[in-house]
């Protein structure tokens, strides 16, 4: 934890902060349905909601571009040092975060439930996994070389997906390759079980083009920071951010756009939706100079992590605690949130008002200048 506050960007901070507060909405809604902006889309194809998780990772790299600044003036060992410390510690977060409460109900009370039986890998262990390959690609490469493993990472990913996958659909739930490699790697009862069968939309093979995603936001960050308040800064990232949406959509008739296996095609359409997005804060906020309403979401983009942290752990804890048969987060939106507004409004404004809830946090945090590193 520091007390200080690097060295900001104000639309990098308000993209960050855009990113966690709509994280933070679409991964708790109060009840079973939800307005379809707000879904994941069900394999292929690239909804709203399908942006945020790559939005964070090219986050993720637009910080980088001010703290891997330092690493010039530091010996290989203490970069490496730091680079894998905050690594592991990332990972270990995200893997304690899932394993939370360490126990579950049964008929007869509380269960331990057994490391054998927890899921390894997740949003955070991604996070930190594409950190630390980035961070070792951008600090040992020049640049040149780091794009030229980034197309590898690209095309490799389909090659592997079109070589190893199932002939009769290489790209479904079942038939691709990214499953199979997980299967064998980590084994069933590792994996996240929430598309009915074992299979990890946060899965090892699939982290490689996800690195891309923190590889383009880093080299972003250098570009706004030179000439990102340039009229020709700004014209750049609308020309690029459009070009490889046009890419992604050619690359998209063989290697379809698909969030839950992370293809090539989706790493190419989302950062060119994030230029496009920060083409347009920059705009606004530097160009316009239309500041006031920054405010808001600059408190999630001081402590982004923390405060994702601090959503799932809170969301874990209301579905474990139970009001009857019910578990809280059940009972909160039964008797109050469906009342006031049943179905999708409901569920909504639970969400809207779980958010708020984080955003306090963060808001006491910034008064008082803590940001938490993690």
């Amino acid at each position: 934890m520091t007390n200080t506050i690097p060295q900001r960007f104000l639309p990098l901070d308000v993209f960050r902060g855009l990113t966690v507060c709509f994280m933070i909405i679409v991964n708790t809604p109060g009840w079973d349905t939800a307005y379809g902006i707000l879904n994941h889309a069900q394999w292929h194809g690239c909804t709203p909601t399908d942006m945020v998780f790559p939005s964070f990772l090219f986050a993720v790299g637009n910080a980088m571009s001010f703290s891997m600044r330092k690493f010039a003036q530091l010996d290989n060992t203490t970069v490496l040092a730091k680079i894998f410390r905050r690594t592991i510690l990332i990972f270990l977060l995200g893997y304690l975060m899932y394993w939370l409460p360490f126990v579950r109900h049964t008929s007869t009370g509380w269960e331990f439930i057994p490391i054998a039986e927890t899921r390894i890998l997740g949003v955070l262990q991604r996070i930190a996994l594409c950190y630390c390959f980035a961070s070792l690609l951008i600090h040992f490469l020049p640049k040149k070389g780091v794009w030229i493993v980034s197309a590898l990472l690209l095309i490799g990913y389909w090659l592997i997906m079109y070589a190893f996958g199932d002939p009769a659909d290489r790209y479904s739930l079942t038939g691709n390759a990214a499953l199979h490699f997980d299967k064998l790697v980590l084994g069933d009862k590792h994996l996240y079980h929430g598309e009915g069968i074992p299979f990890d939309p946060e899965g090892l093979l699939s982290t490689l083009p996800a690195i891309v995603n923190v590889i383009a936001g880093y080299y972003t960050g250098l570009f706004i920071q030179e000439k990102g308040k340039t009229a020709v800064g700004r014209t750049r990232l609308f020309q690029m951010g459009g070009l490889l949406i046009l890419v992604a959509l050619l690359w998209n008739t063989m290697f379809p756009i698909n969030k839950k296996l992370w293809t090539s095609s989706y790493v190419l359409y989302t950062v060119g939706i994030d230029l496009l997005i920060l083409g347009l804060l920059i705009y606004i906020i530097d160009y316009k100079k239309q500041e006031k309403w920054t405010g808001f979401f600059t408190v999630f983009g001081k402590n982004p992590l923390f405060l994702y942290l601090l959503s799932e752990v809170l969301v874990i804890f209301l579905y474990f605690f139970q009001v009857g048969d019910l578990s809280m987060h059940r009972w909160i939106n039964t008797y109050l949130f469906q009342v006031i507004l049943p179905g999708k409004p409901g569920s909504l404004l639970f969400a809207l008002v779980f958010m708020l809830l984080c955003w306090s946090v963060g808001k006491i945090l910034d008064k008082r200048r803590i940001y938490i590193r993690v």
